[in-house]
């Protein structure tokens, strides 16, 4: 288990001394159901030719990250190289085909038990998140990944000290840290990491959106991030007297916050390394207009529908970087 401090101010963020050997970090942001646009950015970048030593993920981008690491680790086992491309489209497959309906993800507790659990202090979540949790328990072999090609770390919150933690795929509670890393707060149970109940830990998005800082802190210097947030908020209607709609568009406004000062820091950072003479070279893929997708409320055409916007939006960005003539990440 890795601890990191709050994210420092640009003047204070350094790497300490000179990378040796370039590193190319993926960086997989939070976003909830969203992060299927995500997928299909994933899909570009490798189509393109990324290839990524390090992966890094908070919420969805945690759930995404894990599968990711966990196909590459398993074609290595079977032949002794990995095809990205094809691993791209294992994601893309994946959740085309588990996660098609609000109960592949989580489903609405009983009123009766919530509210009696709410009374007696002991207030679950409003949501069980177990079948998202019985997915990742039945599609991951932790001890493949942890001798795979790729390096993993995902990061979640502990709310009793209020610390940002990141767990690699050597901390024999990794899969806990995924868990709590997807969990919502409030819609979700909190977790207990390795059952040890004086410790609870949620949504690594309460204090990071997007892990750009530890992937540069590791000494990334090709970074390649997919956040699921535009950087203007929202322009549709919904209803605000719904519960679950609310907590779902407070969370959402409060992420989007986080996640343009995640990447405003990291592009400072690099622009900052530039002057000074050292590469780090940054791509950032995002929707430019707000994503919806109701947590509740949508179907298998819907994440399909979300996955092309984010193919189509790393395939602009990466032809927008060339056509610019800028640093790229591509071979």
């Amino acid at each position: 288990m890795i601890d990191n401090p709050t994210p420092p101010l640009p003047h204070e963020a350094a790497i300490s001394g000179p990378t040796v050997v370039p590193q190319r970090a993926l960086v997989l942001g939070g976003g909830s159901l969203k992060g299927a646009f995500q997928v299909g950015a994933v899909m570009a970048l490798f189509e393109s030719g990324f290839v990524p030593d390090q992966l890094y993920g908070i919420s969805v981008g945690s759930l995404n990250a894990t599968f990711i690491a966990n196909e590459a680790a398993r074609q290595h086992t079977a032949t002794g190289q990995v095809d990205w491309v094809k691993v791209g489209k294992y994601l893309i497959e994946f959740w085309i085909r588990n996660i098609t309906k609000p109960a592949d993800v989580a489903v609405i507790r009983s009123r009766f038990r919530m509210g009696y659990n709410t009374i007696m202090s002991r207030f679950d979540g409003l949501l069980d998140n177990s079948p998202i949790q019985n997915l990742i328990r039945n599609h991951v072999d932790l001890e493949a990944i942890k001798t795979g090609p790729v390096k993993i770390k995902v990061g979640a919150v502990d709310i009793i000290q209020g610390d940002m933690l990141y767990a690699d795929a050597n901390d024999p509670n990794f899969l806990d840290f995924v868990y709590a890393s997807s969990s919502l707060p409030f819609l979700m149970p909190a977790v207990q990491i390795g059952g040890d109940h004086r410790r609870a830990f949620l949504d690594g998005g309460l204090r990071e959106v997007a892990p750009l800082r530890v992937a540069i802190e590791d000494g990334a210097t090709d970074v390649a991030c997919v956040a699921c947030h535009a950087k203007k908020i929202y322009n549709e209607k919904f209803n605000y007297r719904n519960l679950l709609n609310l907590m779902d568009r407070v969370k959402d406004i409060t992420v989007n916050q986080l996640v343009n000062n995640d990447i405003a820091w990291a592009e400072r950072f690099a622009n900052r390394e530039h002057l000074n003479g050292r590469d780090l070279n940054l791509t950032i893929i995002r929707p430019t207009e707000p994503l919806s997708l109701n947590l509740m409320k949508f179907t298998s055409d819907d994440i399909g529908r979300m996955i092309v916007q984010g193919y189509q939006a790393g395939t602009d960005m990466l032809k927008q970087k060339r056509q610019n003539g800028s640093t790229t990440i591509l071979p």
